[in-house]
């Protein structure tokens, strides 16, 4: 499964464990679902593909995995996440694009009502906002190796 482990000792759960370094791309579980067409409800439905989820990550085992693969202690690499979390929020909310590298950019994006005359677009007509995800490189690269496999 994986090119390159190292074995360690885990301060948390009191077990030697082996910390992937290069993990290899494991196959995307998907279902499929039938979808009626929107702006045509009399038609027949199609199939399509959804993604399942395997599982999920968060900032506790994600400070655990880059400790690991750092000198740095569990706590030290939650406390830099917990930084970089604080200012991209930042930073999206004085309207910057944040950009991490290879990894990607994020940016504040807007949707708003149409007006027939330029003057009267104002806040107002702003509806909603979403953060915007473009991904770099590495991620593209991840991306475009992916496998897929059926499930249920």
């Amino acid at each position: 499964m994986f090119v390159k482990s190292v074995r360690c000792f885990s301060r948390y759960t009191k077990t030697n464990l082996f910390i992937n370094l290069i993990p290899k791309t494991m196959a995307i579980k998907y279902k499929i679902l039938p979808r009626k067409n929107p702006r045509d409800l009399v038609a027949p439905e199609k199939f399509y593909a959804a993604a399942v989820a395997d599982g999920d990550v968060d900032f506790e085992r994600l400070a655990e995995l880059i400790s690991y693969q750092s000198t740095l202690t569990a706590s030290d690499c939650y406390a830099v996440l917990a930084s970089l979390e604080h200012n991209i929020i930042g930073e999206l909310g004085q309207g910057r694009i944040v950009k991490l590298g290879r990894l990607g950019n994020f940016q504040v994006g807007i949707s708003s009502e149409g007006k027939d005359v330029a003057d009267e677009v104002s806040t107002a007509a702003i509806k909603k906002t979403r953060v915007l995800f473009r991904p770099g490189k590495k991620m593209r690269s991840m991306l475009k190796d992916l496998s897929f496999r059926k499930v249920g």
